[in-house]
């Protein structure tokens, strides 16, 4: 037998003995874990540039159209994409988390009943409420819709309840945002509703990886609707994130934001190439763009999979 069939007979050898091992390694690919082990990280998350070694494939074919966003592996603290994550820029109802938090770090009686008052009414961007002055939701229901619809008079009625009054609970909102580290973040009201609240894509994964850790936040965030008894009918209020209905997304927290000053912005905690990721968002023109950002960052990062398939040899 000569030296080129034996090179032949070789290489056939070889490409018969890769086979099992790719089978393998697709039958021992690591499972999703469970949620639970990232609710039980600490509260600083500690976020990493992308080393040398990329753990996505090429940025560049990545598309991203809202004006600032990031993508953080919240199990590593590695940021696989950023476009102007140092922007300070207003950020809407993506501050109703840390509303939400504050609220919540107070260990209030979440059964106790609270009233919109006029106090509550949006004189500044004359947005509208099905929550009327006079309405009675306990403070569960007003955290819940605060989170899931948005609801601003809600909002408002948390911080209006809070020991000490408004001025003390938005106080309280930006210490808790100093005691996080999140240093271009300032709150000036609990609802949004003013583009003196800002923050950058870099606070907001700090800002959503500590909200995560509240099991309220996560349920509230994610449910796709809710109905309460409102002035006597049932009404059902709906989540303002479209993708918690969608059977591709696994989400473990949400929430959007728009003002005309911060555009349209979304924050999610979701699973992506079975990982905790976080995505930010901001700045976003047009209706549909920040859902179409986030389908195009969950395909970017899902194909950055197919492409780290193991290689035997």
């Amino acid at each position: 037998m000569n030296r080129a069939s034996l090179v032949l007979f070789a290489c056939l050898g070889l490409a018969l003995a890769a086979g099992p091992n790719l089978a393998l390694a697709y039958s021992q690919a690591p499972q999703k874990k469970k949620a639970a082990a990232v609710k039980k990280q600490p509260h600083k998350l500690l976020v990493r540039k992308r080393s040398g070694k990329a753990t996505v494939h090429d940025a560049s074919h990545l598309v991203v159209q809202s004006a600032a966003a990031l993508v953080l592996d919240q199990s590593t603290g590695t940021v696989l994409f950023e476009k102007n994550a140092g922007a300070v820029l207003p950020i809407a109802s993506i501050t109703k988390l840390m509303t939400a938090m504050v609220t919540l770090d107070g260990r209030p009686n979440l059964s106790e009943m609270l009233t919109i008052s006029e106090d509550d009414v949006d004189t500044l961007k004359g947005t509208h409420s099905r929550l009327r002055v006079g309405t009675n939701l306990n403070r569960e229901d007003m955290l819940r819709l605060a989170l899931m619809s948005s609801e601003n008079r809600a909002a408002s009625s948390l911080a209006s309840n809070y020991p000490g009054g408004r001025d003390a609970f938005i106080a309280a909102m930006n210490r808790k945002a100093n005691e996080l580290g999140l240093q271009d973040t300032q709150f000036s009201d609990p609802t949004g509703l003013t583009a003196a609240n800002v923050s950058s894509a870099r606070d907001l994964v700090k800002l959503v990886a500590v909200a995560h850790q509240y099991p309220l936040i996560r349920e509230f965030t994610t449910a796709t609707e809710y109905e309460v008894r409102i002035g006597g009918r049932t009404q059902a209020f709906h989540n303002t994130n479209s993708l918690v209905k969608s059977a591709s997304w696994e989400i473990g927290l949400s929430k959007t934001g728009y003002i005309n000053e911060a555009g349209k912005c979304l924050v999610m905690q979701a699973w992506l190439n079975n990982k905790p990721t976080i995505i930010v968002l901001l700045d976003s023109l047009g209706r549909m763009t920040r859902i179409g950002d986030a389908n195009r960052i969950k395909r970017w990062v899902e194909t950055a999979a197919l492409t780290r398939l193991p290689v035997s040899g």
